[in-house]
């Protein structure tokens, strides 16, 4: 069966290259019928970040990705938190130093750094342990433990030949062991490092695939030597392309939101999400872009997983989700809209019977122009509050023109007396003053909206009118009658 695993620390808010990692885990499981397996790798406690790990769940769970053992939901092979798997971690490493595939390191911090000035001012490129402690007998191992000086446990790397693996992405690949140093497993605190741990629990929570970034590649010399001294059968690895800018440099700030919580406060959709996720360095066999949540895990091949990195185009984000919002049902839009709207201030907390109508009847007006959730108080403004932006070039533009006073003397007339105000009988009066006044239809249209919403675009000016209701619309163009006499 196929086991697969997300293993996020957390050190800091959840990336969206992480977050989609974690997509491809979690559709590889589901188009294999297999599992899919969520792990904290907490033990880097110098760099925890309070709030991390429940922003992490959270983007799962907001995304869709439910996991089958993991936080919340156990398991097998709990505990899935690493910092509570310390005593596993601690065990393993001893009994590696026992075998003579590892050695306890007494080397202190300030030793570590003038051994890297020297290597540096003897022109190395890059700095690697020199391996004194390896040299070190028994006699003086056991003289440092006697006197009471920490130290670290490190791995035994090969001094010679070479490791290899298929990566079900990047195929054959080959490291030579001398150039790879002898890595710490286990820190003086006693709290594994990445390369321990992350092996010990692959292999005890019987995990056959790992997907996670390229940026691991140059740590697999370091791992397959871990399991080969172990006697453990390596899972298959498959490394996923980095996320770039549009500069091709490493997706960060800079390029626009990347902490995947900033998508979710910005109004993007889970679906919309999930969509361009996974074509971000993935593809169906075809050019389709739009595909459902069933077609991509049906379709889903590692096979079809590009081996370069793929440039993350937030313009393209915010075309798919513009998409996605024009395919709601208007339930939804206005229930997702909402908070945007309370937060905001346009709409109260708390909703009367009324209120919540009007909501209904006014946020899906805007529904083929919204691509974000957080558009609609800036696109609905003007249906909530009087004192809405006004365009003032607009009104420069349209309310010099002769026949605006005879326009709005005679929608004012007309619109008063209209029974029912709905917007097939607003649109018959209004054509009719267009005829009446012998001027082309945007020549009312256009100042008429500038009246009722200050700007020059929004949804069908009938409709519009008619959700704004009578008492508001001729208040609105009584008001625009001053901006004539005021010029």
């Amino acid at each position: 069966m196929v086991r697969v695993r997300y293993a996020p620390s957390p050190t800091g808010m959840p990336h969206v290259g992480n977050i989609r990692t974690a997509l491809f885990n979690w559709v590889f499981a589901r188009r294999h019928g297999g599992q899919f397996i969520v792990r904290i790798e907490d033990t880097d406690r110098a760099r925890f970040v309070e709030g991390s790990e429940q922003a992490i769940l959270h983007s799962l769970c907001w995304l869709g990705l439910d996991w089958d053992e993991g936080p919340e939901v156990g398991g097998p092979y709990a505990p899935y938190y690493q910092s509570q798997r310390l005593e596993i971690y601690q065990r393993i490493a001893h009994q590696l130093v026992e075998e003579g595939k590892a050695y306890k390191c007494f080397c202190t911090p300030e030793e570590l750094e003038q051994m890297r000035a020297q290597q540096r001012a003897q022109g190395a490129a890059a700095t690697m342990y020199d391996r004194r402690c390896r040299k070190l007998t028994p006699a003086e191992v056991k003289a440092r433990e006697d006197a009471g000086l920490p130290y670290v446990i490190r791995f035994k790397m090969p001094l010679e030949g070479t490791v290899e693996y298929d990566d079900l992405i990047h195929g054959r690949t080959v490291f030579q062991n001398k150039l790879t140093d002898d890595f710490v497993m286990l820190k003086s605190d006693g709290f594994p490092t990445y390369h321990l741990a992350n092996v010990v629990d692959d292999h005890l929570m019987e995990v056959t695939h790992v997907m996670r970034g390229d940026e691991w590649v140059a740590s697999m010399p370091r791992h397959l030597n871990l399991y080969k001294a172990l006697g453990w059968e390596p899972p298959q690895f498959a490394h996923l392309p980095l996320l770039l800018g549009p500069d091709r440099q490493k997706l960060s700030k800079r390029h626009g939101a990347v902490e995947f919580t900033d998508f979710i406060r910005q109004g993007y959709l889970p679906e919309a999400m999930f969509n361009f996720l996974a074509i971000c360095g993935w593809n169906p066999g075809d050019d389709r872009e739009i595909l459902s949540r069933e077609e991509i895990i049906q379709l889903f091949a590692i096979e079809r997983i590009s081996d370069n990195p793929f440039v993350f185009h937030h313009d393209k984000l915010l075309w798919m989700n513009g998409y996605y919002i024009r395919q709601l049902p208007k339930e939804r839009l206005v229930e997702l809209c909402l908070p945007y709207l309370q937060e905001a201030g346009l709409v109260p907390q708390t909703l009367d019977e009324a209120t919540r109508a009007y909501v209904e009847r006014v946020v899906p007006l805007e529904q083929e122009k919204m691509k974000l959730l957080s558009d609609a108080p800036r696109l609905l403004d003007f249906f909530f509050k009087d004192d809405y932006p006004i365009d003032e070039a607009a009104v420069r533009k349209w309310y010099g023109e002769p026949h605006i006073p005879q326009m709005l003397e005679e929608l004012i007339r007309r619109y008063e007396a209209l029974e029912p105000f709905t917007a097939p009988e607003i649109e018959r009066v209004t054509r009719e003053v267009i005829a009446w006044l012998g001027v082309k239809g945007g020549e009312v249209i256009h100042p008429t909206r500038v009246a009722l919403s200050g700007r020059t675009t929004g949804p069908s000016l009938f409709e519009m009118i008619e959700a704004l209701g009578k008492p508001r619309v001729l208040q609105r163009l009584r008001k625009a009658q001053g901006w004539v006499f005021g010029r």
